[in-house]
């Protein structure tokens, strides 16, 4: 089955800047695009493990009209179909159904906040509920449309950062962009984390590191100032049990409120489905 990601349209500047970005993903790595229409600022997408309820902010369904024209026109020149989707199943809560089979989704840090509210720091409730229950990662991206020229995965040498250099390694070599980590080793030699890549197979044969930017000085935050301004940042996030949220990491936490990059974010439930393993031909 094709790789496909998800996109939720919003009829707005900020939106036509998301869905740029999301039209940019695609075609980078030769991923389908499924794009919602909304009818309805509610809607629902069932998991393996829960189901979550996203409420939109009212921008989403701004000139419905004008929903679909605006999307065929920003594919206009660039060579590139996409699937519209207009959900017609409902649950008895009489909210429309989203199916969730889908390898990636596109995501604004928030999605129920009004557009002026929208700040670097906040990732919202309804995404951060996305994002702990989801078997695909998450593409957050900046706030305007921005091409990434190389692959920068955070690696910190947990169970979910060993499935993010194995995405990140994928996408690497199905964009043929460089691929470069980053660690900053909190007291562990960098013998430490070359076992755990190892362990897991991880071999750098298969995806090439262009740079291992291995920090075992300094403040996290100050070295930060090493990840390239246009590197598409992988990273995964993990939740600590919590029914309603997902609380990052700190290291988490201050990546996404201070880098301005588009994100790709693994979450606890993420899968590293088949074609996201590094072993596999183009």
């Amino acid at each position: 089955m094709e790789p496909r990601l998800l996109h939720i349209f919003r009829n707005t500047p900020l939106g036509r800047e998301t869905f740029l970005q999301s039209l940019y993903f695609c075609k980078t790595l030769n991923v389908g695009l499924t794009v919602y229409i909304p009818k309805s600022r509610k809607f629902l997408m069932y998991f393996e493990y829960d189901a979550v309820e996203v409420e939109l902010d009212p921008s989403y369904l701004a000139d419905p009209e004008s929903m679909e024209p605006h999307v065929h026109q920003l594919l206009e020149g660039h060579d590139f179909s996409c699937s519209l989707l207009y959900s017609d199943e409902f649950t008895a809560t009489n909210l429309p159904d989203v199916p969730t089979d889908f390898q990636f989704m596109c995501s604004p840090r928030v999605m129920a906040d009004q557009s002026s509210k929208i700040a670097l720091g906040k990732i919202g409730s309804k995404v951060r509920g996305i994002l702990k229950t989801a078997h695909f990662p998450l593409l957050i991206p900046s706030q305007v449309f921005k091409p990434w020229t190389s692959v920068m995965v955070m690696f910190g040498g947990s169970k979910n950062a060993v499935k993010s250099l194995e995405l990140g390694m994928r996408i690497s070599r199905n964009s043929r962009l460089p691929l470069d980590v980053f660690t900053q080793a909190d007291g562990k030699g960098r013998e430490y984390y070359e076992d755990i890549m190892e362990h897991n197979g991880l071999s750098c044969g298969e995806a090439p590191v262009r740079n291992w930017h291995f920090f075992d000085q300094g403040e996290f935050v100050s070295n930060l100032y090493a990840v390239p301004h246009d590197a598409l940042v992988i990273m995964g996030a993990y939740g600590h049990g919590l029914i309603r949220d997902v609380v990052f990491g700190s290291k988490m936490e201050l990546v996404q409120s201070t880098m301005p990059n588009n994100l790709l974010i693994a979450g606890p439930n993420f899968q590293v489905q088949p074609w996201c393993n590094p072993a596999l031909e183009i």
